[in-house]
């Protein structure tokens, strides 16, 4: 299986033995992943290809192995070295992997491959990228506030390690299935507990209020639903983010900002999590402000 058709917006041409990469899932062509790893390369001075490939639901691990082996590729193209995963295959990672890195094990869900000659490496840059955007981005501490997080699916367990360890006061996950959100706050009891950290489960309906920092980590965005708590999950002030972008992210930014919140999209966690997994690639850390600034400056001209 190949990569999408659409020509790569990367440092190198496909068939010039550079190092390949592609983000997978389904859908995918809306990725932005392309544009922001192709700056990466050229800011850092790397040499890559970087596309999208779009995966049938049930051919995830097929698609992976396809690339990372080559078939497919065009003449002359460099090896596959890693790839990004995006919904709704996060939590399909790890069976493919020799090896997690503690954050991905304890998500049980990853969003970053490495072919390595030994073993296949797996990690979850989700949660350290959205932390990154709500303090250096948005300069929004965590440390000390009461966080409200939704959804219990794929993106919500990469963040939810990462949001405890920066020293949340009290984190609440609600999510529309308790059961599932409970099975993650009783994942995470241990490490919210070393980071004196009150962690409770919920229902949508439940969730409480008065929060300083909301994510809609649910699929809602994603799929043109309404935003699925109430207005008074909104502290005065507070940071609401939704983890989607365009589009999909602008009713419950326009939600948030009616309500006196300040919106923000998930485009932020995008380019920071993009960034590590760049890291964990090539060696080589990225500066994410000058991409996140330029990628808003693309989307903008394209709307």
């Amino acid at each position: 299986m190949s990569p999408a058709s659409s020509a790569p917006t990367s440092a190198a041409h496909p068939a010039d033995g550079a190092d390949r990469y592609v983000v997978i899932g389904h859908p995918v062509t809306h990725s932005q992943s392309p544009f922001i790893h192709a700056e990466f390369a050229r800011a850092c001075g790397q040499r890559l290809v970087y596309d999208r490939l779009d995966s049938p639901l049930d051919a995830f691990a097929a698609t992976v192995r396809d690339f990372a082996a080559g078939r497919g590729a065009p003449a002359g193209a460099g090896p596959a070295r890693g790839c990004n995963i995006t919904v709704p295959f996060k939590f399909e990672v790890l069976a493919l992997a020799a090896r997690a890195t503690p954050r991905a094990a304890l998500a049980q869900a990853a969003n970053v491959l490495r072919f390595d000659a030994d073993g296949w490496l797996a990690d979850n840059s989700d949660g350290i990228g959205l932390l990154r955007d709500i303090t250096e981005a948005a300069g929004t501490p965590v440390t000390g506030r009461r966080v409200l997080l939704i959804g219990a699916g794929g993106a919500a367990a990469g963040v939810l390690g990462p949001l405890l360890e920066a020293g949340a006061a009290e984190l609440t996950l609600a999510n529309r299935t308790v059961d599932k959100a409970d099975a993650l706050v009783a994942r995470h009891a241990a490490l919210a507990e070393a980071h004196r950290c009150t962690l409770r489960a919920t229902a949508l309906d439940a969730a409480g209020e008065g929060y300083d920092i909301v994510i809609n980590g649910s699929a809602s965005s994603l799929g043109g639903a309404g935003v699925p708590v109430g207005p008074q999950v909104l502290g005065a002030g507070a940071l609401a983010i939704d983890m989607m972008y365009g589009a999909a992210a602008r009713p419950f930014l326009d939600w948030a900002q009616a309500h006196g919140a300040r919106g923000r999209d998930g485009l932020g966690m995008l380019v920071f999590q993009a960034a590590e997994a760049f890291a964990l690639w090539r060696g080589v850390r990225p500066d994410p402000l000058p991409v996140l600034q330029a990628l808003r400056e693309r989307l903008a001209a394209q709307a």
